[in-house]
């Protein structure tokens, strides 16, 4: 495994996180580590839209589907 050093972290912010890590029963490092992995397990919204991009379209233009949600919303 590899380390992650973060300097400057603002006085406010580690004791919210050194709080947080004592509500959750573990020490700061198993904290930060387990929201580092599950921050990194989720895609973020530009990761999903590339993903789908590279999908293809499945040839409606976005005013097509635009149009077909908001006719289907519309009730028609």
């Amino acid at each position: 495994m590899t380390s992650i050093q973060i300097k400057g972290v603002p006085e406010e912010t580690h004791a919210v996180l050194r709080r947080r890590a004592a509500s959750a029963h573990q020490s700061m490092q198993e904290y930060l580590l387990r929201m580092l992995i599950e921050q990194a397990g989720a895609p973020t919204l530009d990761e999903i839209l590339d993903w789908a991009e590279e999908r293809g379209s499945g040839g409606l233009s976005l005013d097509e589907a635009t149009a077909m949600v908001r006719a289907d919303r519309a009730g028609h």
